[in-house]
């Protein structure tokens, strides 16, 4: 079955005649192409078919269209909704996207003319506009977000093909799509490129004059300063166009080389055969051949991780490019399995990509990363993998690269596919065991007691964690004797039954922790049950104590104890991890130790911890936000305070994946109040870090909460909540339902200011789309519901939108008005961020009006308020607008000192609108 969307919508069956659908079917079966594998859920398909007047009928009209359609498709149903499975080649939409992201992969390591041949495959797949003829709000908002797509593409081919010199060839095409999209700069900088380089200058400049009267005409505005700088160029005849395209064009992200191995494991014994075999594996790596990988494959606690770390420190220096770790949490028994999405989008951040650099597209994501390890040496260390389904995504794409993979399951499917070379890892000879307790407690000591160690040793199975435990609680009592360890350990064995953990039937484990356990003080105890009840993947001790109710001095105490007898491990300053075994002991101490009640109050606890902390953090972040009201932490919570904004970014770094999966955990544990809040505190870190995937995932849990509660104040929130996440991933069709399901919410609820709230972020999505009347639509609206509530902020920050939006259309006399009330307010309100924002606005429209002197006081107001805020980005942006002005006066040092600063800035951050800067300095230093 082929589907077709690239055009008018087309169902083929083998090769077949079209399948014809009735119009409304044509809806339907549109929007679950455009869904691509998703559960669509009805009342979306509602929307899609009868935008906002569906008839009474129509939950039930939507069921006869999937019944219709089954007898042709297969369409399945998904929770409140329906998907059509669609496999890999099925959708032409898909493979555009694949030819693109191979034809980018291609130009980043300089093969351009196989890049010019993939991109014009992928738009071969067009057969005209997408989903021609198929009407609906929704549908169409698709469809031209795909069209708008399509036109990059061919953007970025011109681009190649004018680098590669096909100036003349190019002519044509070019005139055609300029009169096609006579308002689009990118296209008729292209055109003027290529007529220039094909010798017809003046040609090129009255294409630039055409343009220019027409934005005049039209729009009340003048060409953008990069299409200006190029009509000087060629004025002067000083146009390199190899050159010009290739500063105009964005530049692949830099890879850096990380260095993310694990610490080596100190006094590492044994295992010289397996050593031995990946030294040999490694070799492989130096052959064009392939990319090589090692599946190191064994029972829980066999010391699969230990070697794969020490090893690869051991060969780190012979991959230049660096070292990416991550522990894949293959068989958490929190169940908390890392996507490979997640893993993918980690190492995009350990290579030095930007977050704004990092396509939304998974499968974008994946050519992104192979891309940046095309033709380079990585050691990449896969920990704790399920199944090759998780690891395959993780692959690079090219040789040179050596992959080590840690998993319990032997992993076959690796050895089949991609001809892995397995090292199962059994127990420990006894040789080997002897070697491992030496190392922990002395030679001396071992040698008085050989039979106790061997005891010992036989008693923890010859399994390393188990011997490594022993062996801590060994060195930490020296004044008793091996006799006397191994008694009580082989008392324990009698006692207490096996571990299960569906791996090692053979292994008395829980006798070996037991005994360590045993040896813990009440307190100790007590806490190291409970730190099983943790949902995240590591702890730090403010948390901690929390969980059981200490003094924070007491539970480092605690925590340095558990540590000494490697109960946990300290793997990075002030913060504490178990493995996965002791993990599930402490979980399973804790079921039989503690009262239900007891662990649900730690649970809480650790929940109120994560929420007033976060909140108190974000508060810093973005003070001027409209608050929420939090019930008071429970008695023994700890709850920090960030000292400004920089600590509370420092604190949302390290715990962030602490609190993903605190928001995980307390939607499915029935703490939905908490849920749907820490999603609200973590909101603002996410969406600056750039971290858009993990903001939806925080966002769909937070509605779902907020809908078990039936608060629809909550509920309109987290829809708002996750409106924005959508739209920073593009998926404005999304968010355009949730914000008018905010909307009603609000209604409802009667809160007003809720409603002006989600007008304005209406107004922000339909300006990201182009569609400036509908936004200062939805501005004005929120104006007006703002000052019926009296909300002097919201009015300011709606008359601001109001400005810009003005200043987009062309209505510069407006924006000053608008934004210089909203300017007084923010004033009076003393928001220091919104005033620079307003500034900014202000200093936009006298620049295009011509009243140069008054932007560039604005811009100095602006980039002075940005500074005392510590705001970077929106600082060197204001730079930059500040250079243009100073460039349009004919102040070309200005001009330069400011966009080299503003350089300086979007370098040190690695920003892409770092590129664009270069390019006007570039032009003033030809």
């Amino acid at each position: 079955m082929e589907f077709r969307i690239l055009g008018p919508l087309l169902v083929v069956a083998n090769g077949g005649q079209p399948r014809p659908f009735g119009p409304r079917q044509t809806k339907v079966l549109a929007t679950l192409l455009l869904a691509t594998n998703r559960a669509v859920p009805i009342h979306d398909l509602i929307d899609a078919v009868w935008d906002d007047d569906p008839p009474p009928t129509a939950r039930r009209q939507i069921q006869n269209c999937v019944w219709t359609l089954r007898k042709q498709l297969t369409v399945r149903a998904d929770g409140p909704g329906y998907r059509i499975p669609v496999d890999h080649g099925q959708l032409d939409a898909q493979q555009f996207q694949d030819l693109v992201t191979e034809a980018r992969a291609s130009a980043a390591t300089g093969k351009l003319g196989p890049a010019v041949d993939q991109m014009t495959a992928a738009l071969r797949l067009w057969r005209g506009p997408a989903l021609a003829g198929c009407t609906g709000r929704t549908i169409q908002a698709s469809a031209a977000r795909l069209n708008e797509q399509r036109l990059t593409v061919i953007e970025q081919r011109l681009d190649l093909e004018l680098t590669l010199g096909r100036h003349r060839e190019l002519v044509g095409e070019l005139i055609e799509l300029a009169a096609a999209h006579p308002l689009r700069e990118r296209l008729i900088g292209q055109l003027m490129l290529a007529l220039h380089a094909s010798g017809r200058q003046a040609d090129a400049l009255a294409v630039y004059q055409q343009l220019q009267a027409r934005l005049v005409d039209e729009l009340g505005i003048g060409p953008g300063a990069d299409l200006r700088q190029l009509h000087t160029a060629i004025l002067r005849d000083e146009v390199d166009v190899r050159r010009t395209v290739a500063v105009a064009a964005p530049r692949p992200p830099t890879p850096i080389a990380p260095a993310q191995l694990p610490t080596d494991v100190p006094s590492f014994a044994g295992r010289t055969d397996q050593l031995t075999r990946l030294h040999g594996i490694a070799a492989v790596t130096d052959r064009p051949t392939a990319v090589v990988i090692s599946a190191i494959a064994g029972t829980a606690g066999v010391g699969k991780t230990a070697l794969a770390v020490h090893w690869a420190h051991q060969v780190a220096n012979q991959f230049p490019h660096g070292q990416l770790y991550v522990n894949l949490r293959g068989f958490d028994p929190a169940g908390t399995v890392m996507d490979p999405a997640e893993a993918i989008r980690r190492f995009l951040d350990a290579l030095g990509v930007p977050p704004q650099r990092i396509p939304a597209d998974p499968d974008a994501q994946v050519g992104l990363y192979r891309t940046l390890l095309a033709g380079k040496r990585v050691l990449i260390v896969l920990d704790n993998a399920r199944d090759p389904d998780q690891v395959g995504p993780l692959l690079p794409g090219s040789p040179g690269c050596l992959v080590l993979v840690t998993s319990r399951n032997r992993l076959s499917g690796l050895v089949a596919t991609v001809g892995a070379h397995p090292v199962p890892l059994d127990l420990l000879t006894l040789d080997e065991a002897r070697d491992l307790i030496a190392r922990r407690i002395g030679i001396r000591r071992v040698a008085a007691e050989p039979d106790a160690v061997d005891e010992i040793i036989t008693c923890c199975a010859r399994l390393p964690l188990a011997l490594a435990i022993a062996a801590a609680n060994a060195a930490t009592q020296p004044q008793r004797s091996l006799t006397a360890i191994a008694a009580d350990l082989h008392d324990a064995q009698d006692r207490l039954g096996f571990l299960s953990t569906g791996d090692t039937p053979t292994t008395d484990l829980r006798a070996v922790f037991s005994w360590s356990y045993r040896t813990l003080t009440p307190d100790t105890a007590r806490l190291f049950r409970l730190l099983g009840l943790h949902p995240g993947p590591d702890i730090a001790a403010p948390a901690a104590a929390s969980a059981a109710a200490l003094p924070l001095d007491r539970a480092r105490t605690l925590l340095a104890e558990l540590a000494r007898t490697n109960l946990l491990t300290e793997h990075a300053r002030g913060r504490y991890t178990f493995h996965d075994l002791l993990r599930a002991y402490a979980a399973d101490l804790s079921r039989t130790t503690d009262p239900d009640r007891r662990r649900r109050a730690a649970v809480h606890r650790v929940l109120d911890h994560y929420l007033h902390t976060a909140y108190a953090a974000e508060r810093l972040l973005y003070p001027a936000r409209d608050p929420i009201s939090l019930t008071p932490p429970r008695p023994g919570v700890i709850s920090e305070a960030p000292a400004d904004h920089e600590r509370a970014f420092e604190w949302f770094t390290a715990e962030c994946p602490a609190l993903l999966a605190a928001v995980e955990h307390a939607a499915a544990t029935g703490f939905d109040s908490h849920t749907w809040r820490l999603a609200w505190a973590l909101d603002t870190f996410l969406d600056r870090r750039g971290h858009w995937h993990d903001q939806a995932a925080t966002g769909r849990a937070a509605a779902a909460a907020a809908g078990r509660l039936a608060d629809p104040t909550a509920q309109a929130g987290a829809h708002r909540l996750l409106a924005r996440a959508y739209r920073r991933l593009g998926r404005f069709d999304d968010a355009h339902t949730l914000l008018r399901q905010a909307l009603d919410l609000y209604d409802r609820a009667g809160d007003r200011i809720g409603q002006a709230h989600t007008h304005v972020g209406l107004a922000v999505v339909w300006g990201r789309q182009g569609c400036r009347t509908e936004a200062l639509d939805h501005a004005r609206r929120a104006l007006k519901l703002y000052r019926v509530a009296d909300h002097q902020r919201g009015q300011a920050l709606a008359l601001n939108a109001i400005g810009w939006n003005h200043a987009l259309l062309g209505e510069h006399q407006q924006t000053l008005t608008c934004c210089q009330q909203a300017l007084t307010l923010f004033q009076e309100l003393g928001d220091r961020s919104m005033q620079a924002a307003a500034w900014d606005s202000l200093g936009y429209a006298h620049h295009h009006l011509g009243q140069h002197t008054e932007a560039i006081t604005c811009y100095q107001h602006t980039i002075e308020l940005y500074r005392s805020l510590g705001d970077r980005y929106e600082e060197a942006t204001t730079l930059t607008n500040l250079g243009e002005t100073h460039h349009i006066t004919s102040n070309t040092e200005a001009a330069r000192t400011a966009w080299q600063q503003a350089l300086t800035i979007l370098d040190q951050l690695d920003h892409p609108d770092a590129d664009t800067v270069r390019a006007k300095l570039h032009h003033l230093d030809p």
